[in-house]
C-alpha cells in the first residue's frame, strides 16, 4: 500500500471511528434492546448493530472495493483476507456497555493481503484513541507510545479471565494458570479485549492471556501491540488465525516465551 493511500485511509478510518463514538455517546443513556447470542452472557444491543451498519455504509460509500469483516452481520462473507479488509468490532465490551456505560471500545483493524496496516481502538467514554500505522509506531491521542522496557515475570501484571483457574474450564489446564498467577505481581480483567490490547501497548499491562477471541477482537490490537515491540501469538506460540476463533497471548517480549513454555497447556 502506497504511503499516501495509507495516510488517506487512516484519516478516513479515524473520522468514521470518531463519528461512531459520538453517536454512541449521544445515546448512551437511552433504554437498550438487549439480546443474547452464543450464551446468556454473550450480549448484543441495537447499538452494536447500528454502529456496525454505520461502518458498513461508510466504508462502502467511501471505499467500494474494500470489504468488511464484522461481528453483527452487516459485513461481507469473508473467507479470506485478499485485498483490503476492514475488521471491525463496533462495541467491544458489550457487557460493560450495558452494565457500566464505560470500559468498552470501538476496534478497527485494516488489513491488506492479510497484513495489518492500520489499527484503531477508541475508548469511547474516556476519549482515548489508540492508533498505529504499520512501521510508524503506536500512539495514544497522538502522543507516541514508547517501546517496551525490560520486564521480569515477578514485575508483570497480566490480564486474564479468572475462569481459566477453574478445573472444569474446557480450554486450558488450570494448574499452569495457578502457578502463573502465583509467579507474577498481579492480575486484572477489564472485560474488553480491545482495551486489554491497548493497555499492553501502553504499558499499563505486561500481558493479556485469553482463550476465545474472534478476529474482530484482535485485529486492531495486534497491530498496535506489535508497533511498540510486543508479541501477539496464540496461547501456545503459533501464528494467529485471523479468520476464526483463537486463543491469544499478547505480551512484553521478555515474558512471552516463558509464559508459553512453563505455564500454558491447552486442553485437546
Amino acid at each position: 500500500m502506497e504511503s499516501q493511500t495509507r495516510e488517506h485511509l487512516f484519516e478516513k478510518a479515524k473520522d468514521f471511528v470518531y463519528e461512531a463514538g459520538q453517536r454512541i455517546k449521544e445515546k448512551i443513556h437511552e433504554p437498550r434492546t438487549i439480546e443474547t447470542k452464543s450464551n446468556p452472557n454473550d450480549l448484543v444491543t441495537e447499538m452494536d448493530q447500528s454502529t456496525e451498519k454505520f461502518f458498513a455504509e461508510s466504508i462502502r460509500n467511501e471505499f467500494p472495493e474494500h470489504r468488511l469483516f464484522g461481528e453483527e452481520g452487516f459485513g461481507d462473507d469473508i473467507q479470506d483476507l485478499k485485498g483490503i479488509v476492514w475488521i471491525v468490532d463496533p462495541i467491544d465490551g458489550t457487557m460493560n456497555f450495558v452494565h457500566q456505560k464505560r470500559n468498552f471500545a470501538i476496534s478497527v483493524g485494516i488489513y491488506e493481503e492479510g497484513v495489518g496496516q492500520i489499527g484503531i481502538i477508541y475508548d469511547v467514554m474516556a476519549g482515548a484513541l489508540y492508533t498505529a500505522v504499520r512501521g510508524q509506531g503506536a500512539f495514544k491521542n497522538d502522543e507516541p507510545l514508547k517501546l517496551m522496557n525490560e520486564r521480569s515475570m515477578e514485575q508483570s501484571i497480566l490480564a486474564l479471565n479468572t475462569s481459566w483457574l477453574i478445573p472444569e474450564n474446557p480450554h486450558i489446564e488450570h494448574k499452569g494458570v495457578e502457578e502463573l498467577v502465583k509467579r507474577i505481581r498481579s492480575t486484572r480483567s477489564y472485560g474488553s479485549a480491545a482495551l486489554e490490547f491497548a493497555y499492553v501497548a501502553e504499558g499499563v499491562l505486561d500481558g493479556y492471556l485469553t482463550m476465545t477471541l474472534m478476529p474482530w477482537d484482535i485485529a486492531a490490537g495486534k497491530i498496535i501491540v506489535n508497533e511498540v515491540g510486543g508479541l501477539v501469538t496464540t496461547a501456545d506460540g503459533q501464528e494467529l488465525d485471523m479468520l476464526n476463533k483463537t486463543t491469544v497471548l499478547a505480551s512484553h517480549p521478555d515474558i512471552h516465551k516463558e509464559i508459553i513454555d512453563q505455564y500454558v497447556e491447552l486442553k485437546k
